[in-house]
């Protein structure tokens, strides 16, 4: 047994259907832990990550939340503080981003991309947290970016949510690391999933981007494991409130 070992935690994984979210969720299963994956669509049984964490030999639950819906957010957290296996680790990765200049950025948009990329992941953190102080250990992961540490351009609504969740890590690790919960962040480079479909399609803006980061390409969603196996374990037992980029070194640039 190491540090990195998983086995006998449960998982949460919120937006585990696809992407990244799939990758952190087979990633934590092949490092022992059983997942319950938590997406708005994800399907009832036979789904890719339901299969990725099955395949590593650990137990799969779904459930179906639509995190654009805070009453929807209450009740998954309360059903996961409920049960009588409590969740040893909670990866917040659920997330939406609307593009569209800022002088002609809807309210409808800036408000959905808050409620589901900020507002809801404080409400479910706030409940499954609790129940980790209260326990006295647990390990709580939020999928950051690097807009929040930069302003990004047509997407003031995902810079504010994710600049927001960067403080959020910081201000929830001041309370409850005396706990025994760890609270951090990963902030994802440029990954190629759908939410950066849009940018890997203009050729401009893709040699723009891929010009700037050292590693040479575009990141894959399985380039987060290794950082979300190492927040999730005792290996970072005292690591608090820190939002680790792993961006092929976009920030240096």
């Amino acid at each position: 047994m190491t540090a990195f070992d998983l086995n006998g935690k449960l998982a949460v994984v919120t937006g585990a259907r696809r992407g990244i979210g799939r990758a952190m969720a087979r990633a934590l299963a092949e490092a022992g832990a059983d997942v319950i994956g938590v997406s708005a669509n994800l399907e009832p049984s036979g789904s890719a990550v339901e299969k990725d964490v099955t395949g590593a030999g650990r137990a799969f639950e779904t459930i179906r939340a639509d995190f654009s819906d805070p009453a929807a957010v209450r009740r998954l957290g309360a059903r996961l503080t409920g049960q009588p296996r409590p969740v040893d680790i909670l990866v917040n990765n659920a997330g939406a981003i609307r593009r569209a200049p800022a002088a002609v950025h809807s309210d409808a948009d800036w408000e959905y991309v808050l409620q589901v990329d900020l507002h809801a992941q404080f409400t479910l953190t706030r409940a499954v947290g609790a129940a980790m102080v209260a326990r006295g250990q647990g390990k709580i992961i939020f999928t950051a970016s690097l807009l929040g540490f930069q302003g990004g351009v047509t997407v003031p609504g995902y810079a504010a949510a994710k600049h927001g969740i960067t403080g959020l890590t910081k201000a929830l690790a001041n309370e409850w690391a005396p706990h025994g919960v760890n609270v951090n962040a990963i902030a994802p480079g440029y990954i190629a999933t759908d939410n950066t479909e849009a940018l890997r399609s203009d050729p401009a803006r893709s040699e723009e981007i891929l010009d700037r980061i050292p590693a040479g390409r575009w990141g894959r969603a399985e380039d987060l494991a290794g950082a979300t196996v190492f927040l999730a374990s005792d290996a970072a037992a005292y690591v608090h409130g820190i939002t680790l980029p792993v961006d092929g070194g976009w920030l240096a640039r």
